[in-house]
């Protein structure tokens, strides 16, 4: 839709996360008159490091402020809301459930309460995870496939994505739930994900730890495909109102187990450093990966990065975050 996001309001939350920060400056890029809510300032946020800051307008606050939404909302006259803040880590969930529970679940209803009594706004997405639907013994899981979360952090997106289904419903709200896998790409400071902390080790020269034992199988999907995806979601839902309340899954279709990809990035880095397993995490599904046919045939989408491409851009984006010069991708 050329000229679709040419000075449109929008409201990113979450902006400085891993998503966002490819997401605001894709929407720079596209035009977009961009607003970020942020809570906590991270100056080492892939948004904040570059010129990208400079082109929007930054509210500082939390998501879970209904009356700060609603006056972000209307003060700055916003037509289309992308909807990432979240809390993402499944462990810092398990050991912390409640600060989890209120990101993710009550933050997403301030969002949605907050953009009903706002008219102007016209589109909202909602990202949702592949975690949302829990664990089930029927693989890949399509939209169809029942939200029922058990542990803290899946149990948080079964709540967002069914609140938003019913204010898709109820209010005939214009909502669309994304449902993706595992984000990797340059910009995640969360070192404890086995991507950029299995890159930083190797640029050590130590060997990259993996906390299971390493054979839990998922999707892995390229950040820029993430936001691409999150743009076009948007531009379809004004073309098609048809599309509210529906869920759509994002995905490579090519699950890999966690030491498939520790295997692929010490290839593409030419190292012989061997993973330290130490099989120590709970409370987490032990195989899940997605369907897109929904989003193939309804959005006549695709990813345009498979496993092997993101990674080598992801390789050399840390490759430039930590200056090292030594390793050269594959």
């Amino acid at each position: 839709m050329s000229g679709f996001w040419r000075d449109r309001p929008t409201l990113v939350t979450g902006g400085t996360g891993l998503v966002g920060s490819w997401l605001v400056p894709a929407l720079i890029e596209a035009g977009a008159e961009v607003i970020c809510l942020v809570r906590d300032w991270v100056p080492q946020s892939r948004l904040l490091q570059g010129t990208f800051a400079a082109h929007i307008k930054l509210v500082r606050g939390d998501v879970v402020d209904q009356p700060l939404l609603e006056r972000t909302l209307g003060e700055y006259e916003i037509r289309s809301v992308i909807h990432l803040a979240a809390q993402t880590i499944v462990g810092v969930a398990n050991r912390n459930p409640i600060s989890t529970f209120e990101s993710n679940i009550k933050g997403t209803w301030a969002l949605l309460e907050a953009c009903r009594r706002s008219p102007l706004v016209g589109q909202i997405v909602i990202a949702s995870s592949d975690k949302a639907y829990g664990d089930h013994d029927h693989l890949p899981y399509d939209e169809s496939t029942p939200l029922r979360g058990r542990h803290p952090y899946d149990v948080s997106k079964s709540c967002a994505d069914l609140i938003a289904q019913a204010y898709a419903q109820t209010y005939d709200s214009p909502v669309v739930v994304t449902r993706c896998g595992n984000f990797y790409g340059g910009g995640d400071l969360n070192w404890n994900r086995i991507v950029p902390g299995t890159i930083r080790s190797i640029i050590r020269g130590e060997r990259p730890v993996i906390r299971s034992d390493g054979l839990a199988q998922r999707d892995y999907f390229y950040v820029e495909d993430g936001a691409a995806a999150y743009m076009m979601l948007a531009e379809q839902l004004a073309l098609r109102p048809e599309l509210r309340g529906e869920a759509f899954n994002f995905s490579t279709e090519q699950p890999l187990t966690v030491l498939d990809v520790v295997q692929h990035i010490t290839r593409l880095m030419g190292s012989s450093l061997t993973p330290d397993i130490r099989n120590e995490s709970r409370g987490e599904i032990r195989h899940q990966h997605l369907s897109a046919a929904k989003a193939r045939q309804l959005l006549n989408w695709q990813p345009h990065f498979l496993m092997e491409e993101g990674l080598r851009r992801t390789i050399r984006w840390y490759q430039s975050f930590l200056g090292d010069r030594t390793w050269k991708a594959a």
